[in-house]
């Protein structure tokens, strides 16, 4: 994610068809521990409730325990003029403990059934919980599947400290469709944390003329009957609940292969006509360098999407970057197809290690620049360290502030984080980690100290000074 800031040096900060599954599992299952109903040892097959938040303390209703989703398939009709959403959300999860009841994260919309397994479960709403309850307990390790039928007009996250508006935002034409950190409940019901990741189906319904944008590959062209026309795409690589989209409106859309073969979608909004060819051919150069710099690009297409609603940030959707309401420059879309990389395919486990992701991706700008010929990394990383009085040096990326998360020291002091450790352990192993990264961790969810450990393990060094200084102290390093 990019977010609108000031422009300074050659960095602009507006910060954010393959259908197998890679082999390992779409997430790691970190949930939190059950919810304890009555102190003392339940009856045997009795079950206990699955927590309301899946464990981050920085977040603590986000997300849900006892079970880990493997797949979402959402059936879905959207009505621009009436701004009305209805389907059936079906997902497929795993237990893992014995559960008498569940979460799902909602928000809004009137729930008209629920079933699990295709039997009739009982629920009840508690804020953004829709907690329910199967008829049966089910046994720790089963594979089960809840069906969500449900109605009503998305109301997106409002007035969010650093973001504004986000989740799933009505548009005159259609819907704007961006939900980091937490509002993909404003449009499905789901597990909402990067902790827990999933594969899609998106089949959505929308009056003929609308185009649906979703996540992944199209799994044929749209069907149009009765004046209505159905878009069906699929996303079978793990994704975040964040990253997924079903952004949808009047589109001007151009595909094709960037030069190393990876297929390219780029769409743009009428009124951002001009930038069609500059955001489809910018998005295939930058993710075919990428692809040399961090490794192997981790999903089956790539591209990005304009839509004319001013959202003031631009947000790395798996495979579908959306640039809300401006025309991107190259920085910005080297800034998001980076988070493909080190986001989308690395993903947290709690949000406070967010510096993973912004910190990464703004990096990854400073790199681009220097391999265009313009101030490289070490020039750019010189000029913000001038600035003794920045207030990035108060604010230590690696820990988080829930009502602060996109704070810019997270993007301009995680990339100097970055620098910092290049100049220590030089670029032939820094480069290495960057790629062993990537490729040890691919599809799943990442720690700080797990990056720590992998670069002192490649380097050969004791590196937690270093990193203790540039994450975790609210004053500026030294030079060291």
């Amino acid at each position: 994610m990019q977010l609108k800031r000031p422009k300074r040096l050659t960095t602009v900060l507006l910060s954010a068809t393959v259908l197998g599954v890679n082999a390992c599992s779409p997430s790691i299952g970190a949930t939190a521990p059950s919810q304890v109903a009555n102190p003392g040892n339940p009856p045997a097959g009795a079950g206990m409730p699955g927590a309301a938040g899946i464990g981050d303390p920085d977040f603590p209703k986000d997300g849900n325990g006892g079970y880990d989703v493997d797949h979402y398939a959402l059936k879905l009709a959207y009505d621009p003029p009436t701004q009305s959403l209805s389907g059936t959300a079906s997902v497929k999860a795993k237990a893992v403990q014995s559960l008498s009841r569940f979460d799902l994260d909602l928000h809004g919309f009137t729930v008209r059934k629920v079933t699990v397994d295709g039997r009739d479960a009982t629920f009840t709403r508690d804020g953004d919980e829709l907690v329910i309850t199967p008829s049966s307990v089910i046994a720790d390790g089963t594979t089960f599947t809840v069906a969500v039928d449900y109605a009503g007009k998305p109301d997106p996250v409002r007035n969010s400290s650093n973001l504004g508006t986000y989740g799933f935002i009505p548009t005159k034409d259609g819907a704007f469709v961006t939900s980091e950190p937490n509002g993909a409940r404003t449009w499905f019901p789901c597990n909402d944390h990067p902790a827990d990741k999933a594969t899609y189906d998106f089949d959505v319904t929308v009056p003929a003329g609308t185009t649906v944008v979703a996540n992944g590959e199209m799994r044929g062209a749209p069907v149009t009957s009765g004046g209505r026309s159905t878009f069906s795409w699929r996303e079978g690589h793990p994704m975040a609940t964040y990253l997924a989209t079903i952004t949808l409106g009047k589109f001007d859309v151009k595909t094709g292969k960037t030069a190393d073969g990876i297929p390219l979608y780029a769409a743009v909004d009428p009124t951002y006509r001009r930038n069609l060819d500059f955001l489809y051919s910018v998005s295939s150069k930058v993710t075919d360098y990428w692809s040399k710099v961090f490794g192997p690009y981790p999903f089956s297409s790539t591209g990005g999407v304009i839509d004319d609603f001013a959202a003031g940030y631009a947000l790395e959707n798996q495979t579908k970057p959306m640039y809300g309401g401006f025309d991107p420059d190259e920085s910005i879309i080297a800034h998001e197809l980076a988070h493909q990389w080190f986001g989308d395919s690395l993903s947290v486990k709690r949000w406070k290690d967010l510096w993973l992701n912004e910190g990464f991706a703004t990096y990854a700008e400073w790199l681009w620049s220097e391999h265009n010929g313009g101030a490289t990394a070490q020039a750019t990383f010189d000029d913000y360290y001038a600035d003794t009085k920045a207030p990035i040096w108060q604010y230590p990326p690696g820990v988080a502030q829930p009502k602060d998360l996109f704070n810019g020291s997270v993007y301009i002091r995680g990339a100097m984080t970055l620098q910092a450790l290049r100049q220590r352990i030089g670029d032939q192993t820094f480069f290495t980690l960057l790629r062993t990264w990537t490729d040890q961790h691919k599809y799943g969810n990442v720690t700080t100290d797990e990056f720590v450990k992998l670069a002192e393990k490649l380097s050969g060094q004791q590196l937690d000074a270093l990193f203790d200084a540039w994450l975790f102290k609210p004053v500026r390093p030294s030079q060291q």
